[in-house]
């Protein structure tokens, strides 16, 4: 084992049987702090995208209530597979996305998926740390008479930052305590809104034809490619599952941890979207229910959802990725993290244009993420026949140095082929990705190395 190797393995064991708030290192993970309940629970209590509200909207007059309902059941087993393949390496050797990406990419090119996995975090970040300021703001103006957006969203982006300080150690339990109050919340809210739009809605959404062509197929992409960033960077999380779940069962727990919120904001936006005209989530709620007290305790539950999304979803990989490349403590990744995220503007995703914004946001940046996630996959299953050598992993002068050229080449195919087909990128970048990069890796000579 290599001397660097050897620090950092010698770094995390240190660890054993216990995981201090804030250890996180790049090392081979070798403390997991997540059974199956656990880690099923984080993926529910993470997955509340408040941009599904949003998803929802913009399918409105494409879909009818049964094609919105099957695009995202679709998306969300189509996302539970992702998941389940590419973080296998994770899960079985304790290493996060940057250093799983260093085969592919190497040492050096592991930047380019670190930036385009970074990127779309710290936006959602941004615009969801809005969303829930918004809630905030509403309860505090209607019951205080204190309104103020610009105070809350400072105040609840340095809450959020100090939750992120404390590792997986703290979503373990923020995630495991949220869940339940986020699925009574979701549930109340599709309640309130069948029953205020149920009669005007019901002749409209079940009678219209819809499509089941390729707009069908685009809407699976909208819901799948919310999630399309965690299913680059998942090893970053698999890494702290024990050890003993069947690929099969991990599956089974990523989907259906994922479905049931996914389903219920879907749904809520899209039926409200197309009885009011309304994107803006905050007033989505606002609209739903005509009771305050309930209202009040709605957009609280809102305003968590948020801290329980954005702690797991939008602040651990942005941060693996500065530790990577800057060398600094966790800590200090998760702070920087929080304060980029004040530049996304975000005010400026919620306008009532934002839909379209956002539909166009997803398709563009899936068209990067799907030929990445291609390329992990066939790196690890049929170029290294999911053996990986760890200590070359850790040696910064060894196969894996600088940049891979044949992952860069089929990134490029795979870009190239996504945005032909705009409206179902992540789907139209896989193969062409995936089979290139496989042809460069066996017969171009430059890449042998890479090989290895």
């Amino acid at each position: 084992m290599s001397a660097s190797t050897s620090a950092l393995a010698s770094e995390d064991r240190s660890d054993v049987g216990s995981k201090a708030l804030g250890a996180e290192s790049l090392a081979p993970q070798q403390t997991r702090i997540m059974g199956r309940s656990s880690y099923f629970l984080a993926w529910f209590g993470g997955c509340v995208s408040i941009g599904t509200f949003a998803m929802g909207s913009s399918v409105v007059g494409t879909l009818n209530l049964l094609q919105a309902t099957l695009a995202i059941a679709i998306g969300c087993f189509v996302i539970g597979i992702a998941l389940a393949i590419n973080g296998a390496a994770g899960y079985k050797y304790g290493i996060p996305f940057m250093v799983q990406a260093r085969s592919a990419f190497g040492f050096t090119g592991t930047r380019l998926p670190g930036l385009v996995r970074a990127v779309p975090a710290v936006v959602w970040y941004g615009f969801q740390s809005w969303i829930g300021a918004g809630a905030l703001n509403m309860v505090s103006a209607t019951l205080f008479g204190f309104d103020n957006l610009i105070f809350y969203f400072i105040t609840f982006q340095f809450l959020q930052i100090g939750l992120s300080v404390m590792g997986f150690q703290g979503i373990k339990w923020l995630e495991n305590i949220g869940s339940a109050f986020i699925l009574v919340s979701l549930m109340y809210m599709f309640y309130a809104t069948v029953q205020r739009y149920g009669d005007e809605l019901s002749a409209s959404l079940l009678t219209m034809e819809g499509s089941w062509g390729m707009p069908f197929w685009g809407a699976t992409m909208l819901f799948l490619g919310i999630y399309s960033t965690m299913m680059l960077n998942v090893s970053d999380y698999s890494r702290e599952h024990k050890k003993g779940t069947a690929q099969s069962l991990l599956t089974t727990i990523y989907a259906m941890s994922i479905l049931p919120c996914t389903l219920f904001m879907g749904l809520i936006g899209y039926m409200v979207s197309q009885a009011t005209g309304t994107a803006d989530p905050i007033q989505v709620f606002a609209n739903a229910v005509d009771n305050t007290p309930l209202l009040m305790t709605t957009l609280l539950f809102i305003a968590f959802a948020q801290v329980t999304t954005n702690v797991l979803n939008n602040v651990v990989p942005p941060t693996y990725v500065l530790m990577d490349v800057f060398k600094i403590k966790f800590s200090v990744a998760t702070v920087i993290v929080g304060l980029l995220a004040f530049a996304t503007f975000p005010w400026k995703l919620v306008q009532p244009g934002s839909a379209a914004g956002l539909q166009l946001f997803v398709q563009t940046y899936s068209a990067f993420l799907g030929p990445i996630f291609a390329i992990l996959v066939v790196d690890y299953y049929v170029i290294r026949r999911r053996t990986l050598d760890i200590d070359k992993l850790y040696d910064a002068n060894g196969p894996y140095q600088g940049v891979n050229l044949a992952a860069f080449i089929a990134t490029a195919i795979g870009i190239a082929a996504a945005l032909s087909f705009s409206a179902i990128s992540w789907y139209a970048s896989l193969i062409p990705a995936g089979v290139s990069y496989y042809l460069l890796m066996k017969y171009w000579a430059p890449c042998q190395r890479f090989s290895q």
